[in-house]
């Protein structure tokens, strides 16, 4: 049934017939000349209801219709200007009004929060409000996008003290002798002012320890680091092009010497201080060098760390550009240990990893032994962290778009998962099945009843009033560790190059996938993690779903009765 258009409200009722009488006198009286309206009106009693009616159409009327009622009252031009100042007074006072309220306030800054808190103190939940909150409550547990990360690097309020060893260099000009006899204070000024650039740039031969120097002063603050960086960048690059292909010597510092550039930016050894991380002790430089250094616009202490960590990924991306065989496959997954144990600090994690993951690509591709190489280095990096979520960024510092990198993130990822099930050393990573035939073996131990009986003996408590609370926190833990497996297999199936062959075992996939998480998921209002879980299966199966129609299966999925 459609609705009029000119509809009125439910509510709404005529006025009275004395008020439209009463109503009408009026403008009939504003209408006559005076001497009618005192003829027609002599009584007194008339003129009080004429003035008891005009106040009762001024309370009822609106803003802008007051502005216009002195108009039918008052006659004349000058009801315009009346009006004006009526405004400017209405205005002044607004004005005067709120300068008292910011008086007010100015005096007493307190009086508000102190109401507040007595009202709060007044107001006291009755057990039926309470239960009514708790059930609609929502829990502010989710699965945090951003990994909790590793204490790698400790903070240092100086840096070490870096010596240029000078016994065995030989001084060609007088300002080369002045420049190895000066103090490291010293040194460090000639390498702000650029008087080394005059030395050694464009010398035939540069000392090899100036460079090991050089490399040690990129641990240095950024103002230091930087031009230690530049001078060294230069004379690598300006050696290039000054000897001749068969006698080429490009230094390259050695896996121990990226190891101490390491600790001196506060990295700490897990095996020699197994309670943890220890706190530096303030150390003074010698001959001064530390005056100066530290400023108050220097960037943040993450901020820096990344400076100078860019800084070294770049040489040492440089130095497998040039001469790829100066390192072997050992120093060269000793190597990608240490800078994916780096890649994990906890102050690094929001920062971009654009030259480590160069670097790591190009360290993958220079591995000779690559097929015998990557079953002992996935077994490595599975075991750099304890945390799955750090694990799964641990996978991402590798792209995908060079082979090697993807078969690295899949061996890694079923690594990974292996280990967090307690799987790794009964699942054949090694063996005759494929990749997705092993991950189903690993997805239907994925459920998340099977992951909280894993969990639950370790975590719940005997007290029974704490159990409600670390019943909570388990299936918080639980989804939280389904959603970091569920992930790793996607990194597993999306690594793969599916073959029609393997369109059965993709599919298989799929049901484990429904059957074992998708449906023991129960979302609710208070666990909100759980719902983001769930996101996380639908989505991951609806990518697999897409890839089966995408892959052309073998005829004995179509019609399984053809050689019956």
């Amino acid at each position: 049934m459609q609705m009029s258009r000119d509809s009125f409200p439910t509510d709404w009722s005529p006025p009275p017939v004395e008020f439209l009488k009463k109503s009408k006198k009026v403008l009939q009286a504003h209408r006559r000349p005076p001497e009618d309206m005192e003829k027609e009106h002599p009584d007194s009693d008339q003129k009080v209801e004429l003035a008891s009616l005009e106040e009762l159409f001024w309370n009822m009327a609106g803003p802008s219709q007051q502005a216009v009622t002195p108009e039918i009252f008052s006659g004349g031009s000058g009801c315009y200007v009346n009006n004006l100042d009526y405004l400017l007074q209405e205005k002044r006072q607004q004005a005067l009004e709120q300068k008292w309220e910011q008086l007010l306030q100015q005096e007493h800054p307190k009086l508000d929060s102190t109401e507040c808190d007595e009202d709060d103190r007044e107001a006291v939940l009755t057990p039926e409000h309470r239960m009514l909150v708790e059930k609609f409550s929502v829990s502010l547990q989710v699965i945090s996008p951003v990994h909790p990360g590793e204490t790698v690097f400790l903070p240092r309020r100086h840096p070490l003290p870096c010596i240029l060893d000078s016994s065995s260099l030989k001084p060609r000009s007088q300002l080369e002798d002045l420049f190895l006899r000066s103090s490291l204070s010293q040194q460090l000024s000639f390498l702000h002012k650029g008087l080394l650039s005059n030395l050694y740039l464009h010398a035939s031969d540069c000392p090899l320890p100036l460079l090991q120097w050089l490399f040690q002063l990129l641990t240095w603050p950024p103002e230091t680091s930087s031009k230690a960086f530049g001078l060294l960048w230069d004379l690598s690059i300006d050696g290039l092009f000054r000897q001749p292909d068969e006698d080429m010597r490009f230094w390259c510092p050695s896996l121990q010497e990226v190891k101490e550039v390491f600790h001196s930016l506060g990295a700490y050894n897990p095996a020699l201080y197994p309670q943890g991380p220890f706190q530096h002790s303030t150390r003074g430089l010698e001959g001064g060098a530390g005056l100066g250094l530290w400023k108050p616009q220097d960037p943040p202490q993450e901020v820096a760390l990344d400076i100078k960590l860019s800084y070294i990924y770049k040489f040492l991306i440089l130095c497998f550009l040039v001469q790829p065989r100066s390192y072997t496959d050992a120093s060269i997954l000793g190597l990608i240990e240490l800078l994916c144990r780096a890649g994990l600090d906890v102050g690094l994690r929001l920062l971009p990893k654009t030259d480590l993951q160069q670097l790591l690509l190009l360290l993958l591709e220079n591995i000779q032994d690559w097929p015998g190489k990557l079953q002992p280095l996935c077994c490595a990096l599975s075991w750099v962290s304890d945390h799955h979520h750090n694990l799964l960024v641990l996978v991402h510092f590798f792209l995908d778009v060079t082979p090697r990198g993807r078969q690295l993130r899949s061996h890694l990822s079923l690594m990974v998962i292996a280990r967090m099930l307690g799987q790794q050393e009964a699942l054949p990573l090694s063996g005759e099945k494929t990749q997705l035939s092993l991950l189903s073996q690993l997805l239907s131990l994925m459920r998340p009843s099977s992951l909280r009986q894993c969990l639950g003996a370790e975590t719940l408590p005997s007290c029974p009033g704490q159990q409600p609370k670390a019943s909570a926190e388990l299936d918080h833990k639980v989804c939280y560790l389904c959603h970091s497996l569920l992930t790793l297999a996607g990194v597993v199936v999306s690594s793969q190059d599916i073959t029609p062959d393997q369109w059965g075992e993709l599919q298989l996939l799929c049901m484990q996938l429904d059957r074992h998480i998708s449906t023991h998921i129960r979302e609710s209002p208070q666990a909100m993690h759980r719902t983001k879980l769930k996101d996380l299966a639908t989505q991951t199966y609806i990518r697999w779903q897409d890839l089966l129609t995408h892959c052309q299966p073998q005829g004995q999925y179509f019609s399984p009765w053809k050689d019956i």
